[in-house]
């Protein structure tokens, strides 16, 4: 599903229009990008867990030349689905 179709089947259950549902989504999405950067996680009920998380810097080798360099640390965004949704996709 890309986010044409998203919009549209969000706008349709929510009885908004695809520019109002697009406008909902930019906004939560939004807020959660203010929570990350507070360094908070956002947990949403039966759906899971979205939090960022630090990778530490790392030695990689390029298989190709064998030159190996240095990788620096860089925030992820990381996602845990909660139990509830792990047992409706069983």
């Amino acid at each position: 599903m890309n986010n044409k179709q998203f919009l549209t089947e969000l706008s349709g259950k929510c009885h908004l229009s695809p520019e109002q549902a697009a406008e909902q989504v930019q906004t939560l999405i939004g807020v959660m990008e203010s929570v990350w950067n507070n360094g908070d996680s956002v947990s949403l009920s039966g759906f899971g867990v979205l939090e960022v998380k630090k990778k530490n810097e790392r030695v990689s080798v390029n298989p190709v030349t064998g030159v190996r360099m240095l990788v620096p640390p860089k925030l992820v965004l990381t996602y845990k689905p909660s139990s509830l949704l792990k047992d409706k996709l069983k």
